[in-house]
């Protein structure tokens, strides 16, 4: 699929925008111009720089972005650095390296504000080859049987594109840093009593290289790092859902 760039250049955004989009990244200065580029206008970009030494950051900041530092390594630390510093009613996640379009996230975004689901996720649809290695498609397909078995929620990927309000978010104590952190989220959502929906999204071959899933050993770690999640008991009869429910 052909890549369309906008202007390059995005809204900074402040207190008042309507929508945070944290983008963790990790040495994506090359992926960046076509990512903001995506960026709906009038939401704020949060690029979460997690040690880039290509010079991500001035990338970003040249294009508008808000940067936020977070020299602790590791996926889940970047997303919830993100988290911490947005101030939107509603969140959105999205990868950095250009496989995924931001601009998918306005109807995600619509459907958490209007109260018809609390957590949207996107479904991977590959669509050019090379998008997905084989070795990493095959272990989110095994995490993602596992991660129906555990909440019983009828979901087929873990991937990064998602949106949810920030407080509800806030209140699930996502505690994993490292590459459980998304599959954290969705367990913890289910086990709150969240409305979890997932919706296909083409899914792009991404720009430069992947830390974890290029390689079969970033993709073990990632499994590791999910299955560790998948084991945790769940929460105490206590938890509040997203919507005050029980």
């Amino acid at each position: 699929m052909k890549r369309v760039t906008h202007s390059p250049s995005v809204r900074a955004g402040h207190a008042s925008s309507p929508v945070d989009v944290v983008l963790p990244c990790l040495d994506e200065a090359d992926a960046l111009p076509w990512v903001l580029g995506r960026v709906p206008p009038g939401w704020r970009a949060l690029v979460v720089d997690n040690g880039s030494a290509d010079g991500s950051a001035d990338v970003a900041r040249s294009l508008g972005a808000t940067v936020v530092a977070e020299p602790r390594r590791g996926f889940g630390a970047a997303c919830h650095a993100g988290l911490l510093a947005a101030t939107a009613d509603v969140v959105c996640f999205c990868d950095c390296d250009a496989s995924l379009d931001p601009a998918l996230l306005v109807p995600f975004v619509r459907e958490v504000a209007s109260g018809t689901s609390d957590l949207v996720l996107g479904r991977r649809r590959p669509a050019a080859r090379g998008a997905w290695p084989p070795h990493a498609r095959a272990g989110n397909l095994a995490l993602a049987r596992m991660l129906r078995r555990r909440t019983g929620l009828a979901l087929h990927d873990l991937g990064p594109l998602r949106a949810a309000r920030r407080d509800a978010l806030l209140s699930l104590r996502l505690a994993d840093r490292r590459s459980g952190y998304p599959l954290e989220m969705v367990v913890r959502a289910s086990d709150a009593g969240w409305r979890v929906v997932e919706h296909d999204v083409p899914y792009l071959p991404r720009t430069g290289k992947s830390k974890v899933t290029g390689t079969w050993r970033g993709t073990w770690h990632a499994v590791r790092d999910m299955r560790g999640v998948l084991a945790e008991p769940g929460p105490g009869a206590g938890t509040v859902g997203a919507g005050g429910r029980r």
